[in-house]
């Protein structure tokens, strides 16, 4: 490949991974968040005790701004795809596009139907109508996640399909929609989601409570993102973990990678922290901190387990696919993997603390574990980001895994100039927007919970939220 060919790749590249990960900033909160605020309108609607319906009102308010942005990040992908990598989008369009119109015709219109019917229905709806409306639109965003991770999927793990005249047709509908990637990949979002609402809601009622804003609702709603934030963050680490089982029998050399593990080991140890070993000519750390045989057990459930080296198995392509190199980026993937798990058990261990103190009732007198619980709002994002890295970057040089290479993939007639010009104005257009999300969410989290809305009746709608 020449230079300018592999710049204008890598540049495609650059620019898809700027949106998508700028996207999946607000993918987990909206799944998250949306059953949260869910649950606190079923309890008002239970119990009529005013406190939820502020809170609902409250916290409705983030979940729409957060959902508004992510939408409007989310749509420039589908366009990237034909426009950037239009060689992909002829191989893959015929599978592809059925996850993907399912998506857009049926989960994405039925979320933002029902959500806008939920806006503007406080006042219009009976009090059960209304809330049905909100847990179908809840529906709808797991719905549309998951078929967008039916598309990722079978990138990660082509099922059934046949090539004919160089193109992938879709033979088995049952076995793309049912792969055992697609449906560990959704258990391991949703999970993260979750956690991340749950984080954002806790986050926030640390912040109130410390400044002494209704803090009786507050600690209400506190206890119910304990509720959710303490199990599903430790389950999420159990089930990424054994997701790998998965990886290891699909992409080994993703998990070699993750490890930067250059030779077939068996009692493989896993490193928590190591300086070097990142490259074929210098695969010896200068410096590690080891745990025996775990990197076996991960990869195996076997504390003797079997680890193929990136040598080994890059050798092993190169019989099956021709002489190449086919070991992704080891140290990109190798930081993604611990930022992952260091941040999502450093907010397991937040919410383990965080539901002692209020079985203690010493969550509102602790002061410095509240200024904590606010930092932990940006962890379960931080695991969310760095785990997208680890799956994406994980499986190149293939951008479909072993039937296509990524440089192999973009439109042959887009320039370098007009990548680099899109490129510029999307980085200036996100940042922007992201300051625009972080001033509209700082705010509205910081706002009273009282106020107009405590004297209104329970089916009016919002005074500022919508």
């Amino acid at each position: 490949m020449s230079v300018a060919a592999s710049t204008v790749v890598d540049l495609a590249r650059a620019q898809f991974a700027t949106t998508s990960i700028y996207h999946f900033l607000f993918v987990p909160l909206t799944l998250g968040l949306g059953p949260i605020v869910a649950v606190m309108q079923t309890l008002w609607y239970r119990t009529k005790n005013e406190q939820w319906l502020r809170l609902t009102k409250f916290f409705g308010t983030l979940f729409l701004i957060n959902f508004a942005i992510g939408v409007a990040t989310g749509l420039v992908q589908e366009f990237e795809f034909g426009m950037n990598w239009s060689v992909y989008s002829k191989f893959v369009g015929n599978v592809f596009g059925a996850p993907l119109a399912v998506e857009g015709l049926a989960a994405f219109f039925l979320e933002a139907t029902f959500l806008g019917v939920w806006i503007f229905g406080w006042d219009r709806l009976s009090p059960r109508l209304h809330l049905a409306t909100l847990w179908i639109a809840v529906l709808g965003t797991w719905m549309s996640a998951y078929f967008i991770l039916v598309a990722n999927s079978w990138m990660q793990d082509p099922v059934g399909y046949k090539i004919v005249n160089g193109e992938a047709q879709l033979t088995s509908i049952w076995k793309l929609i049912s792969s055992d990637w697609a449906l560990w990949a959704f258990g391991h979002t949703i999970l993260a989601g979750l956690t991340a609402g749950a984080a954002v809601v806790f986050g926030v009622c640390c912040w109130q409570i410390a400044r002494g804003r209704s803090p009786e609702a507050f600690v209400r709603a506190s206890k119910l993102a304990l509720i959710v934030l303490v199990p599903v963050s430790c389950i999420n680490l159990w089930f990424g973990s054994h997701f790998a089982i998965l990886v290891t029998q699909l992409q080994p050399m993703k998990i070699s990678a993750a490890e930067a593990q250059w030779n077939t080991c068996t009692y493989c140890s896993f490193s928590l922290f190591q300086i070097g070993g990142f490259s074929a000519s210098d695969p010896t750390p200068s410096f590690s901190i080891e745990v025996p045989d775990m990197l076996s057990y991960l990869a195996t459930q076997s504390l003797s387990g079997q680890v193929k080296g990136l040598n080994e198995l890059n050798s092993e392509y190169e019989r099956m696919y021709g002489r190449g190199n086919y070991v992704p980026p080891v140290e990109a993937i190798y930081w993604s993997m611990r930022v992952m798990a260091y941040a999502g058990s450093f907010v397991a261990l937040v919410a383990v603390i965080g539901a002692f103190l209020y079985w203690k009732r010493r969550l509102e007198r602790w002061r410095w574990f509240l200024r904590v619980g606010v930092a932990t709002v940006f962890f379960p994002f931080i695991a969310s980001i760095a785990g997208w890295c680890l799956t994406e970057i994980g499986r190149q040089p293939w951008i479909v895994q072993g039937l296509l290479q990524t440089d192999k993939a973009n439109s042959p007639t887009v320039t370098t100039t007009w990548l680099v010009l899109s490129l510029t104005v999307f980085v200036l257009l996100y940042v922007a927007l992201l300051a625009v999300d972080f001033w509209l969410m700082r705010r509205y989290a910081r706002a009273d919970l009282g106020g107009e809305t405590e004297q209104k009746a329970p089916e009016t709608a919002p005074a500022v939220a919508y």
